[in-house]
């Protein structure tokens, strides 16, 4: 059996929601791990929420579609990890509204975040990776994109999130031989900021009758960063709504 690290551990969208739980569920176990968001003082106010687990918890603000941000994460990665073991490109972006009611602006804004931004910074720690002899890519997705659903037009988030499941896919085959290991998460309807008070109105989407938890996509990090012979995968974490269309 593969033996696998994740003492070494990158976290977009790290200030609230998913990636907040994420993060805190990998810094439980005793990895360090650097946290990014684009809003430099709601990821500091995120770090202080960390409480004692803080003290491995290490802040790179700025927006995930920036290329210097991607630089800065990398060298930090470098200089304060030595490496790294798993990257969560968890940083998203999503917005209902009819197609023919998008603008080429919000068309812009999910592609800069959800596509380039995931590309761009696994881009930069990918070379760290392989330095290290391997490690574990996390892209997040969504059900969506394979089970679109009436009552959430989303047609621009959806061209953006889409691709970054082929984005998954086809890295899982080119990275394979340097042991780096690529898969995606698809969340169903997760209780989070995003959602907001909508959420409890949506728990009949899914089979098992409830909204998910963040602490449901976190549970899918974990396995998936140890998960030595799982790669190319997109896991649906949805409670079942794909599956009960």
């Amino acid at each position: 059996m593969e033996s696998t690290r994740i003492d070494r551990v990158i976290i977009t969208g790290a200030s609230s929601g998913l990636g907040f739980d994420i993060a805190r569920r990998f810094l439980e176990l005793g990895a360090h791990v650097i946290i990014n968001a684009r809003d430099e003082a709601k990821l500091g106010r995120a770090r202080e929420a960390l409480g004692a687990l803080a003290s491995r918890a290490i802040p790179v603000a700025g927006p995930v579609g920036d290329p210097e941000t991607a630089r800065r994460i990398a060298d930090a990665a470098r200089a304060q990890l030595g490496g790294a073991d798993v990257l969560v490109n968890n940083a998203g972006i999503f917005g209902v509204k009819p197609f023919l009611e998008f603008s080429v602006a919000e068309l812009d804004a999910f592609y800069t975040t959800n596509v380039r931004g995931t590309f761009l910074l696994t881009q930069a720690i990918v070379p760290l990776m392989i330095e290290g002899g391997g490690g574990s890519v996390i892209n997040i997705g969504t059900v969506l994109v394979e089970q679109p659903d009436a009552r959430l037009p989303a047609s621009a988030a959806m061209a953006s999130k889409g691709g970054v499941q082929a984005l998954t896919r086809s890295l899982s085959v080119e990275l394979a031989p340097h042991r780096i290991r690529v898969n995606a998460i698809a969340p169903g309807i997760i209780q989070t900021p995003l959602i907001g008070e909508a959420g409890a109105s949506l728990a009949g989407l899914a089979l098992l009758r409830r909204v998910g938890d963040p602490r449901d996509i976190s549970d899918a990090a974990l396995y998936l960063a140890r998960a030595g012979f799982v790669t190319g995968a997109v896991l649906d974490v949805d409670g079942g709504y794909a599956h009960g269309r």
